[in-house]
């Protein structure tokens, strides 16, 4: 299918995802920012990589080959626990089985967590994202961005998504999903990843 070439094409089917990265991209003017809900015969790729990184380039290639003339970014991100070993890591989307819940998987994670006997730093964490944008079939650039932290011990707050009313960031008393989505906008892993982004897209020969 063939797109402008202002057009960027968010490779996931989250509607919150789009929308932070949407306002995140608000001084660019693209033509428009829309996602994979748009089109809904394109099949979503199985994610067979072991990195954030690997996954991320298997989303914006299926989506790019699509297509060829837009601008694709996808992105792949989770939480790495230090006391499960970095797990749920690549699989933080699916850590509770293929058809779970963001409240099936923050379960399994307490639950995981609680086993350890993990108490305070020893729950230290850190939320992870890599972004790659492709265009033509290609993966062009790559950025990263992470927030380290602690896992609370109960879930707080109505915001945000995933596992952020588990998360706590270094620094403040209160997890992801009670600090407002401007402060959460200056120091979360997806936007220190789309800072190289913008920093990326200011180059006239990226637009």
């Amino acid at each position: 299918m063939s797109l402008p070439s202002s057009t960027l094409v968010v490779a996931t089917h989250n509607a919150h995802k789009t929308g932070e990265i949407a306002a995140m991209l608000s001084e660019f003017s693209f033509q428009s920012i829309t996602d994979l809900k748009a089109f809904p015969n394109l099949t979503p790729p199985e994610e067979t990589g072991t990195t954030f990184r690997e996954n991320a380039e298997i989303k914006a290639l299926a989506a790019s080959n699509a297509m060829p003339d837009a601008l694709v970014l996808a992105d792949d991100s989770g939480i790495e626990v230090d006391a499960l070993d970095g797990r749920p890591g690549v699989w933080s989307a699916r850590f509770a089985g293929e058809n779970a819940t963001d409240a099936d998987n923050r379960a399994k994670l307490l639950t995981e967590l609680e086993a350890t006997g993990a108490r305070g730093k020893a729950r230290s964490a850190r939320f992870r994202c890599v972004l790659v944008v492709a265009r033509g079939g290609e993966a062009i650039a790559s950025f990263d961005g992470a927030v380290e932290g602690i896992v609370g011990n109960e879930e707080k707050g109505e915001g945000g998504f995933g596992y952020d009313s588990l998360f706590i960031p270094a620094g403040h008393c209160e997890t992801f999903a009670q600090l407002s989505e401007e402060v959460k906008a200056g120091m979360s892993h997806r936007a220190r990843a789309m800072e190289k982004f913008k920093d990326w897209l200011r180059e006239p020969e990226n637009r």
